[in-house]
């Protein structure tokens, strides 16, 4: 992790509020709320990771900040402009995701350079000029797999390469924050560890500001310049993340690191 440069955010998530419908009771009736008004904010370079337990809302925010999720009220904020509900082209090129399953984000009838090339094809701002397959083959080369994978489907990678291409995908278009939302919590330890110092490569080469959204406190650690703790919807404590995990301040924290240490041990 590198020391951070005082700026202005590059993304501001202000009193955020999401709900969903309860199943069974009817269309426009009860509603469980999955995001209680939380307030983000991330600065340039900056990896700014959220955690907590599952149903947590930590993936519900991040869904919101790439679109894939409206939010019922609260406002987004990148890079000085509002986040539109109907995205400017510019914007939803800027904020690109990785998923936890690549195999729910891969085509699984498109091959490698397919996939590659259709991001260019939907963003044509930021395609290459010239040889393409050239250009394919150093996106594939930027993290760290063979041009000989480009006739390849996903079904004939393995997970680890499956991430790599799908991380391939969103830096092809030139991001400036990549929301990574468990991405490699389906990973081998190994293959974790080579895909968390890919991450941080990419950041520092690229100047990227990432959300890092996981459940494994040990990831987060590796990562993370700053932490978010969310309980039930809500934000309990924020710290930079040595200070976090040093001395965290919210019961809740203190309960989630003592149940890392506890697994750990048992390991």
């Amino acid at each position: 992790m590198t020391e951070l440069i005082s700026a202005g955010p590059l993304l501001e998530v202000r009193r955020l509020r999401v709900t969903f419908p309860v199943p069974g009771k009817g269309i426009g009736r009860e509603r469980a709320v999955a995001v209680a008004g939380a307030d983000v904010t991330v600065g340039p370079e900056e990896t700014v990771a959220i955690v907590g337990e599952s149903g947590s809302g930590k993936s519900t925010i991040a869904r919101s900040v790439v679109g894939l999720q409206r939010p019922d009220a609260g406002e987004l904020i990148f890079d000085g402009r509002p986040l539109l509900r109907r995205r400017r082209a510019a914007d939803r090129r800027a904020i690109q995701m990785v998923f936890q399953d690549p195999a729910s984000s891969l085509n699984p009838r498109m091959r490698v350079a397919e996939l590659i090339n259709e991001a260019w094809q939907t963003h044509p701002a930021v395609a290459p000029e010239g040889d393409r397959r050239a250009a394919i083959a150093a996106a594939l080369g930027a993290v760290g797999l063979s041009a000989d994978l480009v006739a390849r489907y996903p079904g004939q990678l393995s997970g680890g390469q499956c991430q790599r291409v799908s991380i391939a995908r969103a830096l092809a278009l030139q991001p400036r924050l990549l929301v990574c939302d468990e991405a490699v919590s389906a990973l081998d330890v190994s293959v974790q560890t080579q895909v968390l110092r890919l991450l941080a490569d990419l950041r520092a080469q690229r100047e990227l500001a990432m959300i890092f959204i996981s459940h494994d406190l040990a990831v987060v650690r590796q990562i993370a310049d700053r932490v978010l703790v969310m309980k039930s919807g809500e934000i309990v404590e924020t710290g930079m993340t040595e200070d976090l995990f040093n001395a965290p301040q919210h019961p809740y924290t203190q309960a989630l690191l003592d149940a890392a240490l506890d697994l750990k041990d048992v390991s």
